[in-house]
C-alpha cells in the first residue's frame, strides 16, 4: 500500500473512532427547566475531569445560576458578551478548591458558540467551580479575544444539547449589575 493511502485510512478510522465514543452528560435541573450538556472529555480532558469530579463528589451541592449578562446590563464594557454564570458563588468556599490548569481554545479547537458551557476565572489558571454558558456565539471569549486584556480566553469544556430555552429564561430574569435578585438554585446530575 502507498504512504498516502495508508495514512487515509488511519485518518478515517481515528475519526470514526473519537466520533464513536460517547460523552459524558450532565443535566442542570433548575426550577424553571432542565439543561443537558455534553461533556468534551476528549477535547479539553483537564476542565471537564475537574467539572465531573466536583459533580461526583458533591462540591455543586449548593450551586446556582447567579449572574447574568446581557447588552443591556455592560454599559462600560468595550466588548459586550451574553452569558449565565453558575457555581457555588461564596468566593470563601471557591478559595479553598484547588484551581486547574488553563485549556485555551487555541489547545482544545473548542469555541464559544451558543450553548457552550465553559470555565469563569480570574487569571489564566485560577478556574474551579465557577461556569457560564453562552447565549450565542461569543468569539471575543475564546484564545485571542478581547473581553480579557490577557487574550488567553476561557475553557470551553462542553455544550448545551437541550434546553437552550431555559438559559434564555435564566438570562432574561431580573438583576441588579448583572447579579440576579433571586439566584437559581441547580441540582447537577451525571445520568
Amino acid at each position: 500500500m502507498k504512504p498516502k493511502f495508508i495514512l487515509l485510512l488511519v485518518s478515517i478510522f481515528f475519526f470514526i473512532n473519537v466520533n464513536a465514543q460517547q460523552l459524558p452528560k450532565t443535566s442542570f435541573n433548575t426550577s424553571l427547566g432542565e439543561i443537558v450538556c455534553e461533556i468534551d472529555t476528549i477535547h479539553a480532558p483537564v476542565t471537564a475531569s475537574n467539572f465531573l469530579n466536583h459533580v461526583k463528589n458533591g462540591t455543586f451541592e449548593n450551586a446556582m445560576f447567579y449572574r447574568v449578562v446581557r447588552p443591556d446590563n455592560q454599559p462600560y464594557s468595550k466588548e459586550k458578551i451574553e452569558v449565565i454564570q453558575g457555581g457555588l458563588y461564596d468566593d470563601k468556599i471557591i478559595d479553598k478548591i484547588k484551581p486547574i490548569p488553563h485549556e485555551t481554545t487555541a489547545v482544545t479547537g473548542l469555541k464559544h458558540t451558543d450553548g457552550a458551557l465553559s470555565m469563569a476565572r480570574n487569571e489564566p489558571g485560577t478556574a474551579s467551580t465557577e461556569f457560564f454558558i453562552c447565549v450565542g456565539d461569543q468569539p471575543s471569549l475564546d484564545f485571542g479575544g478581547k473581553r480579557n486584556p490577557d487574550g488567553q480566553g476561557f475553557a470551553v469544556f462542553g455544550h448545551v444539547i437541550s434546553g437552550m430555552e431555559v438559559v434564555r429564561k435564566i438570562q432574561q430574569l431580573k438583576d441588579t449589575s448583572q447579579y440576579l435578585v433571586e439566584p437559581v438554585k441547580i441540582k447537577i446530575e451525571t445520568p
